[in-house]
């Protein structure tokens, strides 16, 4: 892509439930003369005590999109009855809530396919209630897919009940071996898409949720544009090209988001590669953001801020910045420019965003918009105002 397109400045286990378990329930005769359809395994995400909320932030990104899986049912037993998509966005989606594993295995004919534990806590490490619900999955033929800082597959019990139920047990921070890892090596400055990073004022902000948006919407338009994810959520959605940044050892970290975004740009030819932000550039609990913003080398930046989040999330005593500050910082940081913001509504009534939009595009001079209450299309806008060339490429796909 030419350089225009570039310019800016046991007693667990449940009692038997008569279901087929994942692994026959595809035996059987098949039609030779009619291939079979692949489907996307089927999950139950378990988010007990937390949908809806900060540290469910695995389980609201999977309820909203998911490639990798089927996604039929959410435990949360403070919730149950209610469906997902009116507890997160106000819309129906028909993927109840339910109160407990055995719930929602009895309403299924035959057993999900897999169990995904759809939190994401502060300590990073599985309660001794989740533990009893994980190996109860695994009694049922369950595979399990987990984001967790602490590793099921390495845990003597978890590995031993899953290998015995003969299931597989899916870690998605656990990164390759060291000797596998790269180092930064300058490559991604010779990626002819334009990268620009989905940044935030905080953790657990809606950085991937507005990234995701971006990306349906730009491919919609005939932008072609592939999403690189950087945290478990996003690996689990279905990300086919990134890394769960937060596990790899520090020197590594802008070699393998390098890695990641060459190889989108080597078999995809995208015009443009979003990636996927983590934490706050401006955060002391994290230092991912800075490692993002060398490992991409973005072109661009849009920035997400939650106008109504007074502090930090797990810091009560850490305020929020500002989000001119941060745009201030990043674009010290780094040779790029943030050419929009996003917001993330919660606790905000309509007449809130309207005028949080309002007010921050006077101060910033900036395009502000909301990824989920407001037209995608004001996202896309905000991308193709930076980079004009963008519409002269929408233009020569519909000729």
């Amino acid at each position: 892509m030419d350089t225009e397109l570039k310019t800016l400045n046991a007693p667990r286990l449940m009692p038997h439930i008569a279901r087929v378990p994942p692994a026959k329930q595809q035996a059987g005769h098949k039609s030779p003369h009619v291939p079979p359809v692949t489907q996307p395994p089927t999950a139950v995400v378990y988010c007990e005590g937390n949908f809806a909320q900060v540290d469910g932030k695995t389980a609201n990104g999977l309820i909203r999109h998911s490639q990798a899986y089927r996604i039929i049912s959410v435990i949360d037993s403070d919730r149950r009855g209610q469906d997902s998509g009116i507890v997160l966005d106000g819309t129906a989606n028909q993927i109840p809530i339910l109160a407990d594993l055995e719930a929602a295995v009895a309403r299924e004919i035959n057993i999900p396919d897999t169990l995904i534990y759809g939190m994401a806590p502060s300590s990073g490490k599985l309660s001794v209630e989740d533990r009893d619900v994980v190996l109860n999955a695994i009694s049922l033929g369950m595979n399990i897919v987990s984001g967790l800082h602490e590793f099921l597959s390495d845990d003597a019990e978890i590995s031993a009940a899953g290998a015995a139920a003969d299931i597989s047990i899916r870690d998605i921070r656990k990164p390759r071996p060291s000797k596998d890892m790269r180092l930064f090596d300058g490559s991604v400055a010779h990626v002819n898409a334009i990268c620009i990073a989905v940044l935030g004022t905080d953790c657990a902000i809606g950085k991937r949720t507005t990234a995701t948006v971006l990306a349906r919407a730009l491919n919609a338009k005939g932008v072609k544009t592939v999403l690189v994810g950087t945290g478990q959520t996003g690996l689990m959605q279905g990300a086919k090209y990134g890394v769960a940044m937060d596990a790899v050892p520090p020197q590594f970290c802008c070699g393998e988001l390098e890695r990641a975004i060459v190889a989108a740009e080597e078999a995809e030819q995208p015009e443009v590669i979003l990636i996927e932000g983590q934490g706050a550039l401006s955060h002391p609990a994290f230092c991912t953001s800075a490692f993002i913003l060398r490992g991409s080398q973005p072109h661009a930046v849009i920035l997400q801020h939650a106008p109504k989040r007074r502090h930090r999330c797990d810091f009560p005593n850490m305020p929020m910045p500002d989000p001119s500050d941060e745009i201030a910082l990043i674009e010290a940081f780094a040779d790029t420019k943030v050419i929009g913001l996003t917001l993330n509504h919660e606790g905000m009534t309509d007449d809130d965003i309207e005028s949080a939009i309002t007010d921050f595009s006077a101060e910033l001079n900036l395009p502000v918009t909301d990824a989920l209450t407001r037209p995608v299309y004001n996202l896309v806008v905000m991308v193709q105002n930076a980079f004009p060339a963008l519409r002269e490429i929408r233009a020569v796909a519909r000729e």
